[in-house]
């Protein structure tokens, strides 16, 4: 066999109700709602609510403003609004923390510096594959804890920059996501579901970013300023797809699967191993036929300790803007083959007790 771990979960006091995809209705999920934002106000920080930090006003290497806009909306009659209600915030120092998508299109937004181009440059996303399974006995995936357990092994037995690893994973199911996920439709999809009470799910999630081949996506704005990621699902990345779906469908069937059926457009259910192997190494794997999801998003303000290589020095300070640090997961120079968000949490957690010191000469411990 290969060795499996039970995947440490960042909770207090859970219920154990399977709900978490949807929002923690106990508030036992450790996520910035219960964590940061509350010690940040218990502090004295101010959260504006309804805001939208749209760009900074730079000048002489220096942000001299941060503009941001009421509401989310993006209607004429919304923009109208937002010119009317428009805030702007002026600081000694500016802490950008938008996340992988939205912090490289804040500061291309406001006509950064990037004399190197990498700003919104490796973008990565963990790309998922999945395969899913029938068992006679009931698997009722939906209950308890999600994601409970793993396997790195298919990451750990290969060279990091070689063809690309993952990581496997039993993901929690939930009746539209997973009606929403599966291919098929009509007498073939009600089949499916008539069946989801012994369903069993894995899924691969890629370690992207290690090879030439995995440059990862790039982030732009569309006309409106609004932030797009392009990112190319090319033959390196497929090939993992393939690879990943075979260990899946393998494990399914060891652990007794009465049948399989990998998450791709012109898959069919199989039955046995042997005839799953024969028809997946014969699929096509292309954009749109192989069903690629994801849920974790790295990178776009790399950090570096060159000034040609990324956006963000290792102390997470801008490299051209002297009053702006960047303190989120766009940090990422790589995607981290695990869910980023105790990754996070560790590197931003020592970068601002360095900013702390730096701006005020005092020693501090956040966490």
């Amino acid at each position: 066999g290969i060795p499996a771990q039970a995947i440490a979960r960042n909770v207090k006091g859970c219920w154990n109700l399977g709900s978490c995809g949807m929002g923690c209705p106990t508030n036992a999920k450790q996520s910035m709602l219960v964590t940061t934002i509350p010690a940040a106000l218990d502090q004295g920080a101010q959260l504006l609510v309804e805001t939208r930090a749209e760009r900074f006003e730079l000048a002489n290497g220096r942000i001299t403003a941060l503009l941001c806009s009421f509401g989310v909306s993006n209607t004429a009659e919304a923009q109208q609004i937002h010119a009317r209600s428009a805030t702007k915030i002026i600081a000694a120092h500016y802490v950008l923390a938008a996340g992988a998508i939205n912090s490289p299109a804040v500061l291309l937004r406001s006509g950064a510096p990037d004399p190197y181009g990498r700003l919104g440059e490796r973008t990565f996303l963990h790309p998922v594959v999945m395969s899913s399974a029938v068992f006679e006995q009931k698997v009722e995936a939906w209950q308890g804890a999600p994601q409970t357990i793993y396997t790195d092994h298919f990451l750990e037995t290969q060279a990091i920059d070689g063809p690309i690893g993952y990581k496997l994973e039993a993901p929690p199911l939930h009746p539209v996501i997973f009606a929403s996920t599966v291919p098929g439709m009509g007498q073939s999809q009600h089949d499916l579901l008539k069946a989801f009470p012994h369903n069993h799910t894995l899924l691969a999630l890629m370690r992207d970013g290690f090879h030439e081949q995995s440059p990862g996506g790039r982030v732009k704005l569309r006309s409106d300023g609004s932030p797009v990621l392009d990112y190319p699902l090319n033959d390196y990345l497929m090939d993992g797809a393939r690879r990943a779906m075979l260990s899946m469908m393998e494990i399914q069937f060891a652990a007794g699967a009465t049948k399989v059926l990998p998450l791709h457009e012109m898959a069919q259910t199989y039955t046995t191993w042997g005839q799953a192997r024969e028809a997946v190494n014969a699929l096509p794997m292309k954009p749109l036929l192989t069903k690629v999801v994801s849920a974790h998003v790295m990178g776009g303000c790399g950090m570096a300790g060159l000034e040609n290589q990324g956006v963000t020095r290792p102390d997470g300070m801008h490299w051209q803007i002297e009053n702006l640090s960047i303190h989120d997961g766009s940090l990422f120079p790589t995607s981290i083959g695990a869910n980023p968000q105790l990754s996070v949490y560790g590197v931003v957690n020592r970068l601002a007790q360095g900013l702390v010191k730096r701006l005020t000469r005092r020693e501090v411990k956040l966490a």
